[in-house]
């Protein structure tokens, strides 16, 4: 293969993943032909790069993990607080899991619950990690363990993204709103969490 043949199939693996994202936002049951069809491919180019619809939904959820891991590393870097480094992370990430939501679906059906919750473990380790830590300095107070107080900070950020998509919350604001939200969640009176997020976001 010369390295122009490379770099066409670059562009067509590229495009197929892109548009199999958008179609699988409106329809989680879309099918390998509908995607095709709207790639402008024919099926065969499609199973080319992927050899199953299950190959293609999990490497668009490995995109997502690593997009959703890089985004909370860089959100939380420099912030040496706690309280901090969470509202930070949540801001960084809130566009990125809001980007690939309704992949949810479709990867619960393919790479199972258990595959979804192995790639996204050093995420939710460090996670656990920055809870552990921000209870033990007092930066938050919850009767739950880290771990526990983490899983419960993803079932928030999956709520409102269903409430976003309900029409319940301002989708411009939604980024702020969730990361106020895991921070009360965790403890932080509401009044220090809007402070610290509006500076966070760079709005305060």
């Amino acid at each position: 293969m010369t390295p122009g043949d490379t770099r066409r199939a670059d562009a067509n693996r590229r495009r197929i993943l892109d548009v199999a994202l958008a179609e699988l936002l409106r329809d989680p049951d879309a099918s390998m032909d509908r995607i095709a069809r709207a790639a402008g491919v024919v099926r065969r180019t499609v199973y080319g790069h992927f050899p199953s619809r299950d190959a293609l939904v999990g490497t668009l959820v490995d995109e997502a993990v690593t997009a959703l891991a890089a985004a909370h590393a860089a959100g939380r870097a420099g912030a040496g607080d706690p309280a901090e480094a969470l509202a930070r992370s949540v801001l960084a990430v809130w566009p990125i899991a809001d980007r690939y939501r309704l992949l949810a679906a479709p990867a619960r059906r393919t790479v199972t619950s258990r595959g979804v919750r192995e790639r996204l473990s050093p995420v939710r380790e460090d996670r656990v990690r920055l809870l552990r830590r921000g209870l033990e300095e007092g930066a938050f107070a919850s009767p739950l363990s880290a771990p526990a107080l983490a899983r419960v900070h993803e079932q928030i950020l999956v709520a409102l993204m269903e409430a976003v998509d309900e029409g319940l919350l301002d989708a411009r604001e939604a980024g702020r709103s969730a990361a106020v939200t895991v921070l009360t969640a965790a403890g932080v009176p509401a009044h220090l969490a809007t402070a610290l997020v509006a500076r966070a976001s760079g709005s305060g």
